[in-house]
């Protein structure tokens, strides 16, 4: 015995563990524990010396009829390890019996482990019965704490976190299962194990509604209890360690900011705060780079699914086969290339938000199985016959008329209902006023300076690509400002000509409106559009109809009449011919008429 604890003096002792030795041999394998301050045999211990160090001792192997036994310990060299640190112990053994003599030889680790350090609270009426708890756990080396009432318990736990409380069911004044109660409110991670000597089905059932981890009838081994407390343990540190990785990943999401001063973005906002806490489908309709992702990211973080997964995807980007794979998932063998199965992101999504951008472009055989999900919420994967069951937000997105697209036969009317319980129309970025400057000072980013000129320049733009077109022209003109301050000539060529057309067409601009310092919306960008020069003569003067009497040629001057004097805002326009923003679009489908026409005084075509 004296060679193993020589041998080992490299093993620090933990402040509360165990050291044992493994034995293995012919495929025997047995593990001997030995706890701090326990007895091993009448002449040795393993108590820590003053030292601090920490003495291996162990029983040898037990043999049946052995009488007389010798033994010799060799070790090897301490490994340090990600955890346990161990040595390799070697012990040969000769043992006399009956007259014969045998050797074996015994192979083995001795390990030193550190068990953790438990905050437990046990609260109990009975004094005997809760001191013997306290002492018994404490020589575990536990944190115990004990109270001999709900009330004083509460006090306890108004102060100090616990990780696991023992608490008894019947006790005067407050009982157990309300005491559980208020712990949950309190602290929430804490499990609580509930005690009683007046165990019913009916008190186990409620106990476990109100989330006792675990339900112990009097009397019981303490043995017992000491298991159950271990697995409570481990539970608590899995629901600590999941409410610390929910805000780890919560911190780490970007941070999706909306920024719109203007009355129709306001009027956005108002209906993404009340659409948003309900679980109806959303269609949200815009020109493309106005921002449809971002509006389903907010309704998301406004709805009761916000802890929850938002998936987006785009059906343009996708063949019809990549994009089936994609929402329903596939069985592995289901096509070429599959060697292994896949969850699809209706899966994925099950319990939150599913972001579908670009829906108009779906082809009519995925539309058939889109609308079964929303239907019954009923999926299969490829190459699959097992049927699942997701419940999703289905929240899609277009820059197409889908009502013309049903009309002309390629979108199903039965699933625009379903989509469009309610739908949000974004504004291009033209027709919100005064909302530039606060999106230029937004991706410029602090430091940055914008001439006046250059100011007007923007707000007088048309941007036929939105949001997404500006942060493009900002972000080039980043590159090109000196001394970070853009000019005009750091903007963009095609967009100085073309307002400049444009204001020769108006006869001069407005005055430059001041930057004002805002956030705004993260949208993608892309590469600037293409912009074509207008090039066609001036139209009518404004209250001269038409040389005709035909009713749809006089309708079509009147709308461009208007949207020339409103300067291409649609909203005003719409308000002065007394009809709505949508019936306005109608309009300007059914005749035709480009934006040239009413933005560079374009000609008018009856």
């Amino acid at each position: 015995m004296a060679g193993v604890a020589a041998a080992v003096p490299s093993i620090s002792a933990p402040a509360r563990g165990w050291i044992g030795i493994c034995w293995r041999n012919a495929g025997h394998s047995a593990l001997r524990s030995l706890r701090s301050g326990a007895r091993t045999s009448p002449a040795t211990s393993t108590r820590p010396p003053a030292g601090g160090e920490r003495r291996v001792v162990c029983r040898r192997p037990e043999r049946r009829g052995a009488s007389r036994r010798s033994s010799r310990w060799t070790t090897a060299e301490p490994k340090t390890q990600a955890g346990p640190t161990s040595i390799s112990v070697r012990c040969r053994l000769r043992e006399r019996c009956a007259g014969r003599s045998r050797r074996a030889e015994f192979r083995g680790i001795v390990v030193s482990v550190a068990t953790p350090q438990i905050d437990l609270l046990v609260v109990d009426d009975d004094d005997a019965f809760r001191s013997s708890l306290v002492r018994r756990f404490q020589r575990r080396g536990f944190n115990v704490s004990e109270a001999a009432s709900a009330e004083e318990a509460l006090e306890l736990i108004a102060r100090r976190l616990f990780d696991v409380a023992v608490v008894d069911m019947v006790m005067p004044g407050m009982s157990g299962l309300e005491l559980l109660e208020r712990m949950r409110e309190l602290n929430p991670h804490c499990q609580c194990i509930l005690l009683t000597g007046q165990a019913t089905v009916e008190s186990a059932v409620q106990a476990m509604k109100l989330g006792a981890y675990d339900y112990l009838r009097k009397p019981f081994p303490l043995a017992e209890l000491e298991v159950v407390l271990q697995k409570a343990y481990e539970r608590h540190q899995l629901s600590k360690e999941n409410a610390q990785l929910r805000e780890l990943l919560h911190r780490s999401e970007e941070k999706w900011e909306m920024i719109g001063h203007s009355p129709v973005m306001q009027d956005v906002f108002r209906l993404i705060e009340r659409a948003g806490p309900s679980d109806k489908p959303i269609l949200i309709l815009g020109e493309s780079g106005t921002g449809k992702e971002l509006v389903a990211r907010a309704l998301h973080a406004c709805s009761p699914r916000k802890d929850k997964p938002f998936v987006a995807i785009n059906c343009a980007a996708l063949p019809d086969q990549l994009l089936e794979s994609e929402l329903f998932g596939h069985e592995k063998g289901a096509f070429t290339g599959a060697t292994a199965s896949r969850p699809g992101l209706f899966e994925v999504a099950d319990g939150g938000t599913l972001f579908i951008d670009e829906i108009g472009e779906m082809s009519p055989m995925m539309q058939v199985k889109l609308l079964r999900v929303l239907e019954d919420g009923s999926m299969r994967r490829v190459g699959s016959n097992q049927e699942r069951r997701v419940n999703i937000r289905l929240i899609s997105a277009t820059n197409r008329d889908l009502e013309k697209l049903v009309q002309e036969g390629s979108f199903r009317e039965d699933l625009l209902y379903r989509i469009n319980v309610l739908s949000i129309e974004l504004p291009p970025l033209r027709e919100r006023e005064g909302d530039i400057p606060p999106l230029v000072a937004r991706y410029l980013g602090e430091g940055w300076e914008v001439d006046p000129e250059a100011m007007e320049c923007l707000q007088r733009y048309h941007w036929p690509g939105n949001v997404r077109q500006l942060i493009n022209v900002l972000e080039r003109s980043k590159i090109m400002a000196e001394a970070n301050r853009v000019t005009v000539h750091d903007l963009p060529r095609s967009i100085v000509e073309a307002v400049h057309e444009q204001a020769a067409h108006r006869g001069g601009s407005p005055n430059a409106t001041p930057v004002a310092a805002g956030s705004g919306p993260v949208v993608d960008s892309g590469p600037p559009p293409t912009v074509a020069k207008p090039s066609h003569p001036r139209a009518p003067a404004a209250g001269n109809l038409p040389p005709t009497d035909n009713l749809a040629a006089v309708e079509r001057f009147k709308v461009v009449e208007v949207l020339r004097r409103c300067h291409g805002n649609k909203s005003r326009a719409a308000k002065a011919l007394g009809v709505t923003r949508r019936s306005l679009y109608r309009l300007l489908e059914k005749h035709a008429i480009r934006e040239d026409e009413y933005l560079n005084n374009g000609s008018y075509a009856g």
